[in-house]
């Protein structure tokens, strides 16, 4: 065994049954980086998962990529394009791809009573994956579609639902401006609640057959693809994926296609979203800096304690080398602990908000119901290593005091 571990494993086993002065610095310095650790730990996790959470509602509503007709504005008034394209069979063999859908939107009226609301009807059909809807269902159940029988059943949001006073089953006339006018009579089939208010008054989601029927498209015409994938990091390098896949040739019919995603569609939401980051890297540098701090504080006491041992070694020949490794040895020790803690105290509270969620949040300012916890292993691994690895550079420069205490001094002091 190395000298200077083992000098430091007796003095560990001395303190831990002594009642040394530097026994209490010792353990606020293990509180300080336990606290800073389990607040970096609760502050990545609070961020990524509401990223992730407030990410895959957007997304939610009109995948991660859409493909559309290129004389297509920002209306949902679209152009129609055919829905047999063979880039779908290209992107079906392509890893990264879960699933690609057709859609259509058309913008009505509904009418109760004296209640009148503006709405966004979209049209979805049987390839539409239902995962994000059946999440966020509060009442009834998604839609049953059928290509041959065109379903009257709708979704519509908790938010249209109170400001009209819809319940489950209900049925209500929706009116579209068009030449001629039009209207027609839909059947609430479920109730689904977001909390991002700006898509859930918008939204009631129907039958793709009953956008055709009001266009007077044909069977085949949509508004566009929406493209799901794995992983939303890689969205921009899908997107050139996808237009790589449709290239830039116009079709037979005049048609044009244009590529977009959820990230350009929505660059306030996502812009937002990153400002956060900058928050959590302020707090992650303070947390180290007071846990450096800290750790600091008690290699010097540490230090101060054992000053008489200092001399003796000195006397004895042995190197600054060696006695610094001694101590720093022992600040490695107090370092681990306080990192077991904090991972215990920082997993332990991201466990219980994620099962009990017992911290709500109002949803009209942060889109969620209540604080998200996204628990990473490696976030927590990387928190780790560089708390260690900082906290360690960091008693370096107060480490050299080692070699500016002489013998004659040390062997005097008390």
């Amino acid at each position: 065994m190395k000298t200077g571990l083992f000098i430091s494993k007796r003095l560990i086993r001395e303190r831990s049954k002594g009642t040394s002065f530097s026994k209490p610095i010792n353990t606020i310095a293990i509180i300080g980086i336990a606290l800073g650790l389990a607040v970096m730990i609760l502050a990545l996790s609070i961020l990524t998962g509401f990223k992730n959470e407030i990410r895959n509602k957007i997304v939610g509503f009109g995948g991660h990529i859409q493909v559309l007709n290129f004389d297509s504005n920002y209306s949902y008034e679209t152009e129609p394009i055919s829905s047999n394209h063979d880039f779908t069979e290209k992107l079906d063999k392509i890893k990264g791809f879960t699933n690609i859908q057709v859609f259509a939107t058309k913008a009505g009226i509904i009418k109760i009573e004296n209640n009148i609301q503006g709405v966004v009807l979209k049209g979805v059909g049987t390839d539409y994956d239902w995962s994000f809807f059946s999440k966020n269902l509060v009442e009834g159940d998604v839609l049953s579609l059928s290509d041959s029988i065109r379903s009257s059943s709708v979704l519509i949001s908790g938010k249209v639902s109170e400001m009209l006073g819809l319940k489950l089953n209900d049925e209500f006339a929706m009116y579209f401006v068009q030449d001629p006018p039009r209207m027609r009579r839909f059947t609430v089939k479920g109730i689904y609640v977001t909390s991002i208010e700006e898509m859930d008054k918008i939204f009631v989601i129907c039958d793709i057959n009953q956008i055709r029927r009001l266009n007077g498209w044909e069977n085949d015409q949509v508004s566009g693809f929406e493209i799901l994938i794995d992983r939303f990091n890689e969205i921009d390098f899908m997107t050139f994926v996808v237009r790589d896949a449709i290239g830039y040739e116009v079709s037979e019919d005049q048609q044009q296609l244009k590529v977009t995603n959820i990230r350009i569609k929505y660059p306030q939401i996502f812009d937002w979203l990153n400002f956060q980051d900058t928050n959590v890297i302020i707090i992650l540098v303070l947390m180290l800096l007071v846990a450096g701090f800290n750790m600091i504080s008690g290699l010097l006491i540490l230090i101060l304690e054992k000053t008489n041992m200092i001399g003796i070694l000195k006397a004895l020949g042995s190197e600054d080398n060696l006695i610094r490794t001694v101590f720093m040895y022992q600040s490695m020790y107090l370092i681990g602990k306080g990192l077991l803690w904090g991972n215990l105290t920082g997993i332990t509270i991201a466990l219980l908000q994620k099962h009990f969620e017992f911290i709500s949040l109002n949803p009209s300012s942060y889109y969620l119901t209540t604080v998200p916890i996204n628990l990473d292993i490696l976030h927590i691994l990387l928190l780790n290593a560089g708390s260690m690895a900082v906290i360690v550079v960091m008693l370096v420069i107060p480490s050299k005091l080692i070699s500016r205490i002489t013998p004659v001094k040390a062997i005097k002091f008390d």
